[in-house]
C-alpha cells in the first residue's frame, strides 16, 4: 500500500466516523427527548396505547387463550412491532398494550371492530369461517399490462385449505361473498381452483380499501367476539432514566475497552478502538434505519455487543503476534494473522447468526426484538473487524508504524495440562448444574414457586388509582413502590402512568381481598388517594402458554441448526455435540443462579439466556478451530491430548481478554443502570464467567472423550 493511499484511507475513515458519530449522537438525543430522528421504543421505555376488550358471555378459557395468542400475532403483523403485550384481565376481559402509539383510536380503526366473519357460497352456506384464516395482508401488485392492482393475500389453516380446494375446484366462476357481523364486505369471484391454502382477493379500488378488508379478515379470525370497553394512553414503565443511564453505562464501558485495547495491543489496539467507535455509531444508525423497536433487553443487547465486538480483533491480533514470534516480518504477519483468524471469526459469528435468523422467523415478542439486535451486531462487528480494522492497521503500518515493538511478540508458553484435570472439571460442572434443580425442589416443597417468576410469567393484580398529583417515574420508584412493596412483601412491581391524568396503574403479585384493602388504605393515607377511584382486577401473564411454546420451539430449532452447521463445517459430529453440551451446561448453571439467588424471572430472562448461548458458542468455536488446525497425523490418545491442551493454551489469552471486555460492559450496566437492567446484568455476569470456564475446561475435554470413544475414526490407543 502506498503512503498516499494510506493517507486517503485514514481521512475517509475519520470522515465516516465523525459522520456516523454525529448521526448516532443525534439519534440518541432524539430518542431520549422523544422527538425528531428517534428510535422506536417499546412500551417499557415509551409507553403507548392500552385497550381493554370485553369477551362475549359464555366463552371458554380455551377460546380466550386462543384469542389472546391470535391478537398478539395479528397486532405484530399490523403494527410491525415485536413488543406488543396481550393478556387476560379478570375472567372475561382482554387487555392489549401497543408501544409507541399516541392515539388509541387510530390503532382501533386500523385493527377494526372485532366480530364474526364468514365466507359463504351464493346460497348462504358457510364454506370457511374467520377462524380458518391464519393471515391476511393488503398488497399492491401489477397486472400483465403494468397497471397497479390492490389486493388482499390470504393464508388458510391446513385443514381449511383442503376444504377450500375441494369447493373452489367445483365452483370456478361462482361468487364467494364475505360477511362480517352479518354484513357483506366483499363479493369476489372464484377465478380458478385454489389448492395450496393461499389466495388473492383483487378488485379493490385503493390500498385503503384493501387494508380495510384485510383488517376484517384478520380480526374476524378470532375465536370469540370482543367489545371495546376502554382505551387510554399509558406512560413508560422506565422512561428517560433507563435510556440515560444505559447511555452512560455504554460510554463508560466503551472508554474502558478502548483504553484496554490500546494498552494491550498498541498500534493494532488503537485501530480497533477507532473501529469500535464506528461500530457503535453504525449499530445505533442501523436500529433507527431498520426501525427496530428498542426495549430494555434490546438496550442491554446493544451495550453487550460493544464488549463482544472486540472479540474478532483479539483473535486477529493474537494471530499477528504468533506470526511475529515465528520470525515473520510485521507486514507478512499482519496479512497472515488476518487470514488465519478469518475462519474462526466466520464460524463463530455465522453459528450465532443462524440462531438469530431462526429466532427472527419463529420467535415472537421480546425474543424477536432481541434477535434483530443480535443479528445487526453480528454483521456489523464482522465488517468492522475484517474490513475496517484491517484497512486501518495496514494504513498505520504504511505511514511508519513498522517496528515489531508496535505490535508485540507472542511469548512462548508451556501448554497447560487442562485434560488431566477433566474429571475434576466435569464433577464441578455436574454439581453446579444440578444445584439449581435441588434449590427448585426445596422451594417447591415449601410451597413457593420453583423460580421467582415475575408478573410477565404468572400474572397478578392490577390496581388503578387517581393520585393527588402527577408523579414522575423517579418519584414513583422512590416513594410509591416502597409503600406497595411493604404490603405485598415483594419487590416485583410494575407501574404505568395514564396520560393526561394523575392515574397510576400498579401491577403486583396476586393480592388477596385483605391485601387489596390494605393497599387502598395505604394509598389513601400516604398519597391522598380517594378510595372510590381505586379499581382492582386480576391479570394473566403477558407471556401466554402459546408464546412460551413457540419460544422454546424457536430456541430448540436454533440449537439444532447450530449443531448441523458445526457438524458440516468441522466434518465431525463430535465438535457439534460437545459445543451443544457446553451450551446446555452454561444455561443450567445460570438457571441455578436464578433459582438460588431468587433473581426475578421476567421477559429479560429469555434475552439473558440467548445472550449466554451466543457468547458461549463463539468462545467454543475459537478453540475448536485451533484444535482442527493442530490436529494432523495424530495416532495416539496421548498425542491427541497434547493437541487439545496446546490449542486451549494458545487461545487462552483470547478467552480471558474477550471475557474481560464483555464483563466490563455488563458490570457497567449493573453499576450504572436502573433496577430492571441490574436484574439482567447480574445473571449475565455469572453467564460470562461460566461461558469462559466451560469453553476452557469442558468443551475441549468433552470432545477428547468423544473422540476416544465414539465414532468410526475414534482413537483407541
Amino acid at each position: 500500500m502506498k503512503k498516499s493511499k494510506a493517507s486517503v484511507i485514514l481521512v475517509l475513515f475519520l470522515v465516516a466516523m465523525l459522520a456516523v458519530g454525529y448521526f448516532g449522537v443525534d439519534i440518541i438525543n432524539s430518542t431520549i427527548k422523544g422527538e425528531g430522528r428517534n428510535i422506536s421504543l417499546g412500551l417499557d421505555l415509551a409507553g403507548g396505547a392500552s385497550i381493554t376488550y370485553q369477551v362475549e358471555e359464555g366463552t371458554s378459557q380455551e377460546d380466550i387463550d386462543d384469542t389472546i395468542y391470535k391478537l398478539q400475532k395479528r397486532l405484530e403483523s399490523l403494527t410491525e412491532s415485536t413488543e406488543i403485550s396481550v393478556y387476560q384481565v379478570g375472567d372475561d376481559r382482554i387487555a392489549v398494550e401497543i408501544p409507541g402509539v399516541t392515539d388509541a383510536n387510530e390503532i382501533l380503526e386500523e385493527l377494526g371492530e372485532p366480530g364474526s366473519l364468514s365466507i359463504q357460497d351464493s346460497d348462504g352456506n358457510e364454506v370457511i369461517s374467520g377462524s380458518d384464516i391464519t393471515s391476511a395482508q393488503a398488497k399492491s401488485t401489477s397486472d400483465d399490462y403494468g397497471n397497479t392492482e390492490y389486493v388482499v393475500a390470504i393464508t388458510l389453516t391446513d385443514e381449511a385449505a383442503e376444504t377450500f380446494a375441494t369447493y373452489t375446484e367445483e365452483h370456478v366462476g361462482d361468487y364467494l361473498p364475505i360477511y362480517y357481523d352479518g354484513e357483506m364486505v366483499s363479493n369476489p369471484t372464484i377465478e380458478s381452483a385454489i389448492t395450496d391454502g393461499s389466495c388473492i382477493i383483487n378488485g379493490m379500488s385503493s390500498y385503503e380499501e384493501a387494508e380495510q378488508l384485510a383488517s376484517y379478515l384478520r380480526i374476524g379470525s378470532l375465536s370469540v367476539e370482543l367489545t371495546e370497553l376502554q382505551s387510554n394512553i399509558v406512560g413508560a414503565q422506565l422512561g428517560e432514566e433507563a435510556i440515560e443511564s444505559s447511555v452512560k453505562a455504554a460510554g463508560i464501558g466503551l472508554i474502558v475497552i478502548m483504553i484496554f485495547m490500546i494498552f494491550v495491543y498498541w498500534v493494532p489496539g488503537f485501530a480497533a478502538a477507532l473501529a469500535l467507535i464506528l461500530y457503535t455509531g453504525m449499530v445505533i444508525c442501523a436500529m433507527y434505519l431498520f426501525d427496530i423497536t428498542l426495549t430494555l433487553p434490546g438496550i442491554a443487547g446493544v451495550i453487550l455487543s460493544i464488549g463482544m465486538a472486540v472479540d474478532a480483533n483479539v483473535i486477529i491480533f493474537a494471530r499477528i503476534r504468533e506470526e511475529i514470534a515465528n520470525e515473520k516480518t510485521v507486514k507478512v504477519a499482519i496479512e497472515t494473522g488476518f487470514q488465519k483468524a478469518r475462519s474462526a471469526i466466520l464460524d463463530g459469528n455465522i453459528t450465532t447468526f443462524i440462531a438469530a435468523v431462526v429466532l427472527i422467523i419463529m420467535g415472537s415478542g421480546t425474543v424477536k426484538g432481541f434477535a434483530y439486535t443480535l443479528a445487526i451486531g453480528i454483521v456489523l462487528s464482522m465488517f468492522t473487524a475484517l474490513v475496517i480494522t484491517h484497512l486501518l492497521v495496514k494504513a498505520l503500518f504504511t505511514l511508519g508504524f513498522k517496528d515489531e515493538k508496535f505490535y508485540g511478540r507472542k511469548k512462548k508458553r508451556e501448554p497447560i495440562q487442562f485434560l488431566k484435570r477433566r474429571v475434576i472439571f466435569f464433577a464441578i460442572s455436574i454439581v453446579l448444574a444440578c444445584s439449581g434443580f435441588v434449590a427448585m425442589g426445596v422451594y417447591s416443597s415449601n410451597g413457593s414457586n420453583v423460580l421467582n417468576f415475575s408478573l410477565d410469567f404468572i400474572g397478578g393484580t392490577s390496581t388503578q388509582a387517581t393520585f393527588d398529583k402527577e408523579y414522575t417515574l423517579s418519584e414513583i420508584d422512590s416513594e410509591i413502590k416502597p409503600v406497595v412493596a411493604e404490603i405485598t412483601g415483594d419487590n416485583n412491581i410494575q407501574v404505568q402512568k395514564v396520560a393526561d391524568s394523575t392515574d397510576i396503574i400498579i401491577k403486583t403479585r396476586e393480592l388477596e381481598l385483605e391485601e387489596r384493602e390494605e393497599l387502598a388504605a395505604a394509598l389513601e393515607e400516604n398519597f391522598g388517594v380517594d378510595t372510590s377511584t381505586i379499581s382492582t382486577q386480576s391479570i394473566s401473564s403477558t407471556i401466554s402458554s402459546e408464546m412460551r411454546t413457540s419460544t422454546i420451539q424457536a430456541i430448540l430449532v436454533a440449537v439444532i441448526c447450530m449443531l448441523i452447521y458445526i457438524w458440516l463445517r468441522f466434518r465431525d459430529f463430535r465438535f457439534g455435540t460437545a459445543a451443544v453440551a457446553a451450551l446446555v451446561h452454561d444455561v443450567l448453571v445460570v438457571l441455578a443462579f436464578y433459582a438460588i439467588a431468587r433473581v426475578s424471572v421476567s421477559t429479560v430472562f429469555i434475552a439473558c439466556m440467548l445472550t449466554i448461548v451466543g457468547y458461549s458458542i463463539n468462545a467454543t468455536i475459537v478453540i475448536f478451530d485451533r484444535i482442527r488446525e493442530n490436529n494432523h497425523g495424530i495416532r495416539t490418545a496421548d498425542e491427541l491430548q497434547t493437541v487439545v491442551d496446546d490449542s486451549i493454551t494458545q487461545t487462552l489469552t483470547r478467552t480471558i481478554y474477550t471475557s474481560f471486555t464483555t464483563f466490563v460492559m455488563t458490570f457497567c450496566m449493573y453499576f450504572v443502570g436502573v433496577a430492571s437492567i441490574k436484574e439482567f446484568a447480574l445473571p449475565l455476569m455469572v453467564g460470562i464467567i461460566c461461558g469462559a470456564y466451560s469453553s476452557v475446561c469442558i468443551t475441549g475435554a468433552l470432545w477428547f472423550v468423544l473422540k476416544k470413544r465414539v465414532g468410526k475414526n475414534r482413537i483407541t490407543k
